[in-house]
C-alpha cells in the first residue's frame, strides 16, 4: 500500500462508515474526508435562514454565496460555513434529512463536487459518504460499500444520540432513517448504491475493529 491512495466508503445511515473511516484513515495515517458533513455544512446554513430547499431560486443563492472552507486537523478536516466551525451544530437529525432532500439537487452535488475531489487531489484519503466511488472518486484504488441490517443501523444510531446526551425514540429514528434511504437510494443524480468494482461488507454481525480489519486484508489481498 503506498501513501497516495484513495479509498472510498459509501453506504447508507447506521452502517458504521463514519467511525470506521476515521479508523482506517488513523490506522494508513491517511486523511479522513466526511463528505456527509459538507452537505450537512450547507443544509445548515439553509435551515438557519429558514430557505425553502424547494425554491430553486433560492438554493441556488444559497449554493453561489455560501463559504465552505476545510481545515486538516490533526488527519481529520474541520468544515467552517462562513468562518464558523460547525462542528456538532450539523450532527442533528434535522440537518441530517435536510442535507439528504438538498443532495438529490443537481447545483448541490455540482457545489461540492470540486471541493471533494480538491481534498482528494493529492491521495492518501479515505473518503466517506454516498456517492464517493460511483460519482466523486470513480477511479478510487479502492471502493468499500459498507452496508447492515436496518434493524441493527436504527439501534447504533439510537446508541449513539443516547451517548451524546440527545433524548431519541427508536420509531423516529426508524422513520427518519427509512425517509434517508428512500431519499438518498431513489433520488435521479448519484442514487446511493455500490459500483461493479464496490467490495461490499455487511456490518450487522461485526464490530468496528473487525470491519477495519476486513478492509485491511482485502487491500493486502489485491
Amino acid at each position: 500500500m503506498h501513501k497516495e491512495m484513495i479509498i472510498t466508503i459509501d453506504g447508507p445511515a447506521g452502517a458504521g462508515k463514519s467511525t470506521v473511516s476515521k479508523m482506517l484513515a488513523k490506522k494508513l495515517s491517511y486523511i479522513y474526508l466526511d463528505t456527509g458533513s459538507l452537505y450537512r455544512a450547507l443544509a445548515y446554513k439553509g435551515v438557519k435562514n429558514k430557505i425553502n430547499f424547494e425554491d430553486m431560486e433560492a438554493l441556488n443563492n444559497l449554493c453561489s454565496n455560501i463559504s465552505i472552507v476545510l481545515k486538516n486537523s490533526e488527519g481529520q478536516m474541520k468544515v467552517y460555513v462562513d468562518g464558523e466551525d460547525v462542528g456538532d451544530k450539523i450532527r442533528t437529525e434535522e440537518i441530517g434529512l435536510a442535507a439528504s432532500k438538498i443532495s438529490a439537487y443537481a447545483v448541490v452535488r455540482q457545489r461540492l463536487l470540486q471541493l471533494q475531489r480538491e481534498a482528494g487531489r493529492n491521495g492518501g484519503i479515505v473518503a466517506e459518504g454516498r456517492d464517493m466511488g460511483s460519482v466523486v472518486f470513480p477511479k478510487a484504488d479502492f471502493k468499500f460499500y459498507l452496508d447492515a441490517d436496518i434493524k441493527e443501523r436504527i439501534k447504533r444510531r439510537h446508541k449513539e444520540l443516547l451517548g451524546k446526551g440527545n433524548s431519541s425514540e427508536l420509531l423516529a429514528i426508524q422513520k427518519d432513517m427509512e425517509t434517508r434511504d428512500n431519499q438518498d437510494s431513489k433520488r435521479e443524480i448519484a442514487p446511493l448504491k455500490p459500483t461493479s468494482s464496490s467490495i461490499i461488507i455487511d456490518s450487522t454481525k461485526l464490530s468496528l475493529q473487525e470491519v477495519v480489519d476486513k478492509i485491511v486484508r482485502q487491500m493486502a489481498n489485491k
